[in-house]
């Protein structure tokens, strides 16, 4: 029997899977830790010019609203936080400086962050969207060398590494003392966090039956949003960024003690020729599962590869030698990098709603358990294209309604909507795109979809920086986007009950409307159609 076959008489997402699914996906719990931490270990507080120490008898208990800070007389706000004022206590001249022994940061939400330990504000306040940028940079890097390498030595050795180098690299981040070691660290952190991610959730899924691999692939996210939502729990009581580092950091260490316990990838054994490895995993997910199964499941064909279409290679630009594949690998690629920059765009914003930033980070992950839920059934009963085309042109709304709302609560209950929308679009673009494609390019297509999506993230960061040339630029920038994303992939073919094309031929003539023969077909003939790939995070 081939391993589709053997999961169907074990049960195709039993016991002994969720048992292992659920361990894998915990150690996803530190990847949302450490991709979203700058919003904490980077957070906002106010400063001033320090008093200057020649002038020590100056009475400056409030010095920030003296005149020993810079005053614009025109406005209510009377304060600048990177000048002085000098005149009446300075001298007989008057005018202003910038501020000669450094800064004094408020301590009221934060009591240390990396912009007070590496001087990250008035000029050098871009240097933290620089850091996010290096940190998405090497998820990029991660996404790559770690999918790779996963292939080669196994999925379960690369999540061992991955898993020590995000928690000892994590844990030497917080004794940091200079602003491009932070940044060199957290690069290779954020290799290692993808890696946990990809090689996690192939792992988890490779050993679930066909007709429940798209609901563990999008369930895996909810432990993400669950991640997202400890992250605000665990900001809420460290408020000094070295200790959060290492509090982020630490619980990776504890998946080393029960790794030791889960399985290797069955369909990674089985590729390596390893079948009497893979059929002792298969003996004791059958005990555990109360079902009885042949002593020697497997037949030698399941170590053959055949897509049972042609012996040529197919590349990457075969999705671009013909029209229709070009103009639809180029509009999911757009879709694709909307969809992360504005997604993480969002997520690294929570403090700007004008709530407690706490409160209104927790509440963006907790939005996002319905989005990827609703949408798991939205797309099998409404059709791929019309969801993904409303969650887009929700999050853009959204995003355009909050320039026009003050910070408070409406603003908070807008901003989660286009969170809504936007998270769902995340889960909903990896199933169609597996789906758009053909066969033979499925992978590669996929491949670099999620590549176009790791450039968005890197460029969400200097996104958000652009506000300070004028506000609302970002939102502006996400809605428009979003609203074009939206539009666009009307332009794509629906998949729903559909055959998929198993050739390029069949990719090109995929037409929008079904004809006879691309009617309905099951659950199960897609996903023989499908081989595992890395998820929309």
């Amino acid at each position: 029997m081939e391993l589709d076959q053997v999961l169907t008489k074990l049960g195709e997402f039993g016991p002994y899977q969720r048992r292992v699914y659920h361990w894998y996906c915990m150690l996803t719990l530190s990847v949302a830790f450490h991709h979203l931490a700058q919003v904490f270990l980077g957070g906002f507080s106010d400063h001033w010019c320090t008093v200057p120490s020649s002038n020590t008898d100056l009475d400056c208990t409030e010095f920030r609203y003296s005149d020993c800070v810079d005053v614009d007389w025109g406005n209510d706000v009377n304060e600048t936080q990177c000048s002085f004022y000098f005149g009446q206590n300075f001298g007989n001249e008057t005018g202003t400086i910038e501020c000669l022994d450094g800064y004094t940061f408020d301590h009221s939400q934060y009591t240390n962050t990396i912009q007070e330990d590496f001087g990250l504000v008035c000029d050098g306040k871009a240097k933290t969207a620089l850091a996010q940028m290096i940190y998405f940079a090497g998820v990029l890097t991660g996404s790559v060398v770690f999918g790779s390498l996963a292939d080669w030595i196994g999925r379960k050795p690369t999540l061992i590494i991955c898993v020590v180098i995000q928690c000892s690299l994590g844990l030497i981040t917080a004794f940091v003392n200079s602003f491009a070691a932070y940044c060199a660290l957290r690069f290779v952190v954020a290799a290692a966090s993808i890696g946990i991610f990809l090689v996690a959730f192939i792992i988890a899924t490779e050993l679930v039956g066909l007709k429940w691999r798209t609901v563990a692939g999008t369930l895996i996210q909810v432990y993400w949003a669950v991640g997202i939502m400890l992250l605000a729990l665990m900001a809420y009581f460290i408020r000094d960024w070295t200790k959060l580092q290492i509090a982020l950091s630490v619980p990776t260490a504890f998946g080393l003690f029960y790794m030791p316990l889960l399985p290797e990838s069955v369909r990674w054994l089985l590729s390596q020729g390893a079948i009497e490895k893979a059929e002792v995993i298969i003996q004791k997910a059958a005990k555990v599962n109360n079902i009885t199964i042949p002593v020697h499941p497997f037949s030698e064909k399941v170590t053959k590869t055949d897509d049972g279409t042609t012996n040529h290679k197919h590349t990457l630009i075969d999705l671009f030698r013909t029209p229709v594949l070009r103009m639809r690998t180029l509009n999911i690629m757009y879709n694709w990098f909307v969809i992360v920059m504005v997604y993480y765009g969002l997520s690294l914003s929570t403090s700007d709603l004008g709530i407690d930033p706490y409160l209104a980070f927790m509440l963006s992950g907790l939005i996002e358990i319905p989005a990827y839920i609703i949408s798991i059934f939205a797309i099998d009963y409404i059709g791929r294209k019309i969801v993904l085309s409303l969650s887009l042109l929700l999050g853009g709304l959204a995003c355009l309604l909050t320039v026009f709302i003050h910070p408070g609560v409406v603003r908070v209950t807008i901003a989660m909507a286009g969170k809504f929308g936007l998270t769902a679009a995340f889960g909903i673009v990896y199933v169609y795109s597996a789906e758009i494609f053909p066969t033979p390019v499925r992978s590669a297509g996929l491949g670099l979809a999620s590549m176009s999506g790791r450039v968005g993230s890197i460029v969400s960061p200097l996104a958000l920086y652009m506000g300070e040339w004028w506000t609302p630029l970002p939102l502006v920038l996400f809605s428009s986007m979003s609203f074009t994303g939206g539009l666009i992939c009307l332009f794509l073919p629906e998949t729903m009950g559909r055959k998929l094309p198993e050739t390029l031929q069949e990719g090109e003539q995929f037409s929008s409307k079904p004809t006879r023969s691309q009617e309905t077909y099951s659950m199960v003939d897609k996903f023989k159609t499908e081989s595992v790939a890395e998820p929309a995070v």
